[in-house]
């Protein structure tokens, strides 16, 4: 059965596997709010567990958001979590700062928190990385009400001597409307992050490149994003968002994003792509908005990949 809350909205999640349960960490906010527009400035972090990434078991939220001027003041949004060489599991995650309670204008930075069991988790002082203004657009230099710098993915390289976190950012340069790239961080340690010129190059039709998650699988290596069709920008302006894919030559990228092509319409959103127990890639993503109009809320049941022709597809099961 999907992953769902009564009484919570339920969107953006990532998943550990610590060789016996899944974990699934995920934002969700009260309904209580009555518009789902709101839940962003009062997310939290929660966290449930499953053996077969259909069936979970719900262990409530995993801490608060920070005190008065942290960098995650307002809300704690998306992230990923990994296991470093010292065996400490490390969440990365986005810390948000709405500027007033009633206006959009917000600042995104990462931040981490460890865990020795994917239960209980401590935040460090962060943020430990934000938009460098070499490359990236700041909050006031644009239009754009934020200052986006959010939903880190982390991964070892292929030697296993540096650590990489792509983050959903925007080029400091170029048509407002189609500045969305691919930003980049490096670490040796996992502790102390260098912030590094973006991924992919501006102008490939999207505004934002939403929850970044690069696999490797036997066809080759994918980046995975989110853009929904309203920041669909350039030629893809009027066309329909949801989640993408394209090929790339290397984990570490650049990433070809002008190829993405659209892999699930936005009913789906925010995917992620996980080995079930079979060692068979599949896809989850959170019910977004219906053909009502309507803020769905929940994670789906894990879809079946398959890759043709160099790109990822969603197979429908028999």
């Amino acid at each position: 059965m999907a992953f769902s809350l009564d009484d919570h909205w339920v969107w953006d999640f990532w998943l550990a596997d610590d060789g016996a349960l899944f974990h699934m960490y995920f934002l969700h906010a009260p309904r209580a709010l009555g518009n789902p527009d709101l839940r962003h400035r009062n997310a939290r972090i929660g966290h449930a567990t499953s053996s077969d990434l259909i069936d979970w078991d719900f262990h409530g939220r995993i801490f608060e958001a920070g005190d008065a001027g942290a960098f995650d003041e307002t809300a704690t949004w998306t992230g990923s979590v990994v296991r470093g060489p010292d065996g400490l599991w490390r969440m990365f995650y986005t810390g948000t700062r709405f500027l007033a309670p009633d206006a959009h204008p917000n600042i995104e930075t990462v931040g981490v928190a460890t865990s020795p069991d994917l239960y209980h988790w401590t935040k460090a002082p962060g943020p430990i990385c934000s938009a460098d203004p070499r490359w990236y657009e700041t909050l006031g230099t644009s239009s754009w009400p934020e200052e986006a710098w959010r939903d880190p993915w982390v991964f070892p390289s292929a030697d296993g001597q540096t650590w990489h976190m792509l983050v959903t950012a925007r080029a400091n340069h170029g048509d407002e409307l189609d500045r969305g790239v691919i930003g980049h961080a490096t670490s040796r340690d996992l502790e102390s992050w260098e912030v590094q010129p973006p991924l992919s190059d501006i102008g490939a039709g999207f505004a934002h490149l939403e929850v970044p998650q690069v696999v490797t699988l036997t066809g080759g290596t994918h980046l995975l994003f989110s853009c929904d069709s309203a920041k669909l920008a350039g030629d893809r302006s009027g066309g329909t968002g949801g989640i993408w894919s394209v090929a790339s030559d290397a984990a570490e990228g650049p990433y070809p994003i002008a190829a993405a092509r659209l892999i699930a319409p936005e009913a789906l959103y925010s995917g992620r792509i996980i080995a079930d127990r079979s060692g068979r890639p599949v896809l989850l993503a959170f019910h977004n908005i219906q053909d009502d109009g309507a803020f769905a809320g929940g994670v789906s049941d894990p879809l079946p990949l398959v890759e043709r022709d160099g790109t990822l597809q969603i197979e429908a099961e028999a």
